[in-house]
């Protein structure tokens, strides 16, 4: 293979190997389907890697001509141990994909081979996730986990829950791995959908927990009116209390991302204060977790010192270790983002936080002036 000269056009411009599905996007490049999607779908890139031009639009043509090409070079290099190229799978359909929709009514375990047949075509390429974003798949899945969610709060037998709860987690799986758009988002953004993601993270699995997470996250990157669904939803003492029994790394950052989020309106940060437990989880998982970890919590803090400090607030936060947390952060190398934060937080509060005896003497030198 190393002694054969492959024909420069039949390399993909972004991995320089042999295109196994050559695509052409709007400038008129063509590239390999897995690279130029990825690049688009997954990387959020809105110009062509060549050209550098500004994509008019996502579409992507399959540029069957080249491809038949690559197919018969392939085939007549055989003998120096080329190997022939399949004929790529073509993308679902819509009406392929309704049909499928329109199964799953039949039963529930016509429902979960739905599922499983939605996550197999996910599975094969990008096309096909955006194709779905078309078709009403994502609504379907919403509406799924709502009912599932619901009926899986009025179930008697645990073996009913069971399987409620696994046709709940499919499709909280397959809802994360299809990395929907920005207007894919904008669908799920509605009261009953939000309070099903927080009741499944209040008593799911783990795994549909961290998938509930992900997926309020992006919400809430997309959607202002998602912040106050959630926080009228329960979700800010549900994560809380969730910190409060969890140590894992990842977990813990997405938890406080999250609230991070959360506590940007004004509802978010009273309910984090509400809770006996709100202040003192965000401060104790500051230098225990990790460098996000702690960025996030501090970030948390900041929000409450600027925007709901009251002097009640204020003495709490002196009497449970966050003021004398935020002086250690100043000493310690903590990364150079929240040591800022600290600073800015312990000056803020100096009038009445500097001369309190709640603070150790090794850590009141370390107060910022």
């Amino acid at each position: 293979m190393a002694e054969i000269e492959v024909p420069p056009y039949f390399l993909c411009p972004i991995t320089l190997e042999i295109m196994k599905d050559p695509v052409t996007v709007s400038t008129g490049i063509t590239y390999d389907r897995d690279s130029i999607e990825k690049w688009i779908f997954t990387q959020k890139n809105l110009t062509c890697p060549v050209t550098k031009q500004i994509l008019q639009n996502q579409e992507i043509t399959p540029n069957i001509t080249l491809r038949r090409l690559i197919q018969s070079w392939c085939t007549l290099h055989a003998i120096h141990g080329v190997e022939r190229l399949p004929t790529p799978k073509a993308p679902v359909t819509k009406s392929q994909l309704l049909k499928i929709l329109d199964d799953a009514k039949k039963s529930p375990c016509a429902q979960m081979k739905c599922l499983q047949s939605v996550r197999s075509i996910a599975s094969e390429n990008q096309t096909n996730k955006r194709v779905m974003e078309s078709s009403g798949v994502v609504e379907f899945l919403a509406k799924l986990i709502v009912k599932k969610t619901f009926e899986a709060s009025i179930a008697e037998i645990s073996e009913d829950l069971s399987d409620l709860r696994k046709i709940c987690d499919e499709a909280l799986s397959i809802l994360c791995s299809l990395q929907l758009s920005e207007t894919g988002l904008k669908a799920l953004n509605n009261a009953e959908f939000i309070e099903s993601l927080t009741t499944v993270m209040q008593s799911g699995s783990y795994e549909s927990r961290a998938y509930v997470i992900m997926l309020l996250t992006s919400l809430l990157e997309v959607a202002d009116p998602s912040l106050i669904k959630a926080v009228e939803s329960g979700a800010v003492p549900v994560i809380i209390d969730l910190l409060l029994d969890s140590s894992e790394k990842r977990v813990c950052e997405m938890m406080l991302m999250l609230l991070d989020m959360l506590c940007q309106c004004a509802e978010g940060r009273a309910e984090l204060v509400k809770h006996a437990a709100g202040l003192a989880v965000v401060s104790k998982k500051i230098l225990r977790v990790s460098q996000v970890a702690s960025e996030k919590a501090v970030r948390i803090l900041h929000s409450i010192s600027r925007f709901s400090a009251t002097p009640g607030i204020l003495q709490e936060m002196l009497q449970i270790g966050v003021v004398a947390k935020l002086c250690l952060m100043v000493q310690v190398d903590c990364g150079s983002k929240a040591k800022e934060r600290a600073k800015e937080i312990l000056k803020l509060h100096s009038r009445a936080w500097r001369k309190s005896s709640c603070i150790p003497r090794n850590l009141i030198s370390s107060y910022p002036s």
